[in-house]
């Protein structure tokens, strides 16, 4: 069997920024509900340097959208109603959940929305893959959480099962942009691409020490 690309299954580029602007939109909020939580000025300082970087993809996005001419709020909102769903699931009970949720959710999506962009015009591919490759969040929040880790072991327990939980919800979302445009993108066919994807979520909670 041929491989199979994501770029294979690119939604129409209205579909693919709509959803992807309103899923960093959604991040962003998210993240501002977890800085009132935060445990202490450091963990609110990385909160808001990760939120601020999530607004700033939300930004690159709809600046494309009306690039093209494109009503950024009409974009958006075929998406709300699924996306707010998604965002509601995985909240998280405290800060440490709800950034782990950022660290999980803003990885794998990006993944997948940088790899859709593949079948992109060159110019939209281009200009899209520097606003989501934009920014360390991933480092930011790994060094917060692994000291948090550190400092309170049994953290790593209830953070690992979570993570377990956000990575199901966050491949539904992945797997509904995946198959926006495309009704022939079955499972059997994007099993290996998805593979990669849980690989490199794997990676991510090695990297705080967690088991994926």
């Amino acid at each position: 069997m041929n491989r199979v690309e994501l770029g294979d299954f690119t939604p129409d580029l209205d579909v693919y920024l709509g959803q992807a602007a309103y899923l960093e939109l959604s991040l962003f909020e998210g993240l501002g509900r977890a800085a009132v939580s935060a445990p202490h000025v450091r963990a609110q300082r990385v909160t808001a340097r990760v939120a601020g970087s999530t607004l700033d993809r939300h930004r690159g996005l709809l600046a494309e959208i009306e690039r093209t001419g494109g009503d950024p709020t009409a974009s958006m909102e075929p998406h709300r109603a699924a996306v707010d769903e998604f965002r509601r699931r995985t909240e998280g009970a405290d800060w440490h959940e709800a950034i782990l949720a950022s660290y999980v959710a803003a990885g794998l999506l990006n993944d997948v929305f940088v790899r859709l962009a593949a079948g992109l015009s060159a110019d939209h591919r281009d200009r899209i893959v520097r606003v989501l490759e934009a920014g360390d969040d991933e480092k930011a929040i790994a060094a917060e959480l692994s000291t948090a880790i550190d400092d309170d072991p049994q953290l790593a327990s209830r953070l690992a099962l979570w993570g377990r939980r956000l990575v199901g919800d966050t491949l539904l979302v992945a797997r509904a942009a995946i198959s926006a445009s495309h009704e022939s993108a079955d499972d059997e066919r994007l099993e290996p691409v998805f593979t990669e994807l849980v690989a490199a979520h794997t990676r991510r909670m090695d990297a705080l020490g967690l088991t994926a």
